[in-house]
């Protein structure tokens, strides 16, 4: 059984370079090229497609962000604020990814100085109780994600190697 479609279901990755290259001439970044490379290799693959676009350092955060907006949008000033950690240009990515992906709309109001909103789809509403789900996870258990983050830091500072992979 197959998770990801059919096996025989894929294109080499000369042609999905070539893909890439025809169709987002505008994509300078390499590791969003092979991000792109990724999807596009195992095209019938749901789930790597999909994670592979939402599960990314910002797309996720944006999308809460906008999930818990009082009306369901956020001017990109709002968003930039509420992440200012982001660069402009990466939040322009990963806006125009999630406009891509139909997960946002993107609304430009001919003002001086121009506004830009960004709202969510009906399609992304749907990820609302995932993301709820995801996120009290995450806080229920950061506690003990830190703490084994240190466990591992303080034995590889310490030169204890794990035995498992000794045994490899």
């Amino acid at each position: 059984m197959y998770l990801c479609g059919q096996s025989d279901v894929f294109y080499t990755v000369s042609q999905t370079l070539f893909q890439v290259n025809r169709i987002r001439p505008w994509i300078k970044n390499e590791r969003m090229k092979r991000s792109i490379l990724e999807d596009a290799t195992f095209p019938a693959c749901p789930v790597r497609n999909v994670l592979a676009r939402l599960c990314d350092k910002w797309t996720l955060l944006a999308l809460y962000l906008l999930l818990r907006s009082e009306h369901g949008k956020l001017r990109f000033t709002e968003l930039k604020q509420a992440m200012p950690d982001i660069s402009q240009k990466m939040l322009v990515t990963t806006l125009r990814t999630l406009e891509e992906d139909g997960y946002v709309e993107r609304r430009l109001f001919a003002e001086v100085p121009p506004r830009v909103e960004y709202a969510l789809t009906a399609q992304t509403e749907t990820l609302r109780p995932i993301l709820d789900e995801l996120l009290s996870w995450a806080m229920e258990n950061m506690d003990a994600i830190m703490e084994s983050r240190q466990k591992a830091f303080a034995a590889k500072d310490s030169g204890v190697e794990n035995t498992k992979k000794k045994n490899i």
